[in-house]
């Protein structure tokens, strides 16, 4: 029987979460819940997912709107198994005695607190820690993205310490509230909770992290300089990544010297809202020398944890217990190309 799911937010991480287990042959999506009447809940009743609000009052507005629910979020966890949080960040942690009182499972998104749920989560770092576990949070874009890059390298070749320095996009590509701005603005608070929240996850990787935002939408680019535990060669890093999950290799020689080139790439390989589930790791961006590497990566925040959050509910429905047999799973529905053998 397949897993009953329900995704609770129908937003930009939620729709893409929606549609990432309606192709799983080890899962069923139930049903979607939405507070707030927007354009979006037309298209999922268009798309025939089950739609739910939260309570009678917002489903009055639905109501008039001409929207049609098929219940309140009680109502549609009392048929599933597992629920996928997807609620604005802080939201979800108050949903925490709701899901306790009907007994189903849930995962939470990276922006909540680390101490939301008792595991923070990326498919390759830490898959078995959520092994049948109640609650589980899979980390923000940016941790998802600095854990598949430094994961291979703290397995395979070691680290003494890592500096991060993120170039965050403003705002979602949707997002008319938050921007345009016309300027650099400096995370202050230091070191930024990218590398406090890598360490959920990779407690053993020595980091220090620093962030600002700028004004663009599309991407995340990370700038990172990683201090390894012996001497390696930029050919034994790019091998490490060809050979590890969810990462392509672009290069600037090719054309794709930006995150607009980087994001024309999502669009042409044909995949659903353009998603580029994997992180681009610049090949002539990397650099090591004796024991020092350098380089480049650029994150789409809207779609990179959807297959994290895939494989953690295969982790804690026990539907699979090794990781790479889930990771390929999830990539082979998704359309990810697997990494080199």
């Amino acid at each position: 029987m397949p897993v009953k799911v329900a995704v609770n937010g129908y937003g930009t991480i939620g729709k893409r979460v929606a549609d990432a287990v309606a192709v799983q042959d080890d899962m069923e999506i139930v049903g979607v819940c939405k507070r707030n009447p927007t354009f979006e809940v037309q298209m999922a009743l268009d798309r025939g997912l089950p739609f739910y609000t939260t309570d009678e009052e917002h489903r009055a507005a639905f109501a008039e709107k001409g929207l049609e629910v098929q219940g309140l979020l009680p109502q549609l966890l009392e048929q599933v198994d597992i629920v996928v949080d997807c609620t604005p960040g802080k939201v979800g942690a108050t949903y925490i005695p709701t899901y306790e009182g009907h007994g189903v499972k849930a995962i939470f998104q990276g922006g909540e607190k680390a101490h939301t749920a008792p595991i923070s989560f990326n498919s390759s770092a830490n898959y078995k820690d959520a092994w049948g576990k109640d609650m589980v949070r899979v980390v923000s874009c940016n941790t998802t993205g600095l854990c598949r890059t430094l994961y291979p390298i703290f397995r395979d070749i070691g680290i003494e310490e890592v500096l991060a320095v993120l170039i965050r996009r403003a705002a979602d590509p949707w997002d008319s509230k938050k921007g345009p701005i016309n300027a650099i603005k400096p995370v202050l608070k230091l070191p930024t909770h990218h590398g406090p929240d890598l360490n959920t996850v990779l407690p053993d990787i020595p980091i220090q992290s620093m962030a600002v935002a700028v004004p663009t939408t599309i991407m995340h680019l990370h700038a990172i300089q990683v201090v390894l535990k012996r001497e390696s060669s930029t050919e034994e890093v790019i091998d490490l990544w060809e050979r590890s999950p969810r990462l392509r290799l672009v290069s600037g020689a090719d054309g794709i010297v930006s995150t607009a080139q980087a994001m024309e790439l999502a669009k042409d390989l044909d995949r659903s809202r353009a998603d580029l589930f994997e992180i681009a790791v610049w090949r002539d961006g990397t650099h090591a020398e004796g024991n020092k590497l350098w380089y480049y990566q650029a994150v789409h925040q809207e779609s990179d944890v959807v297959p994290e959050n895939i494989d953690c509910i295969r982790s804690m429905m026990m539907l699979e217990e090794d990781p790479d047999k889930s990771i390929a799973k999830t990539d082979a529905s998704l359309g990810i190309p697997p990494p080199r053998s």
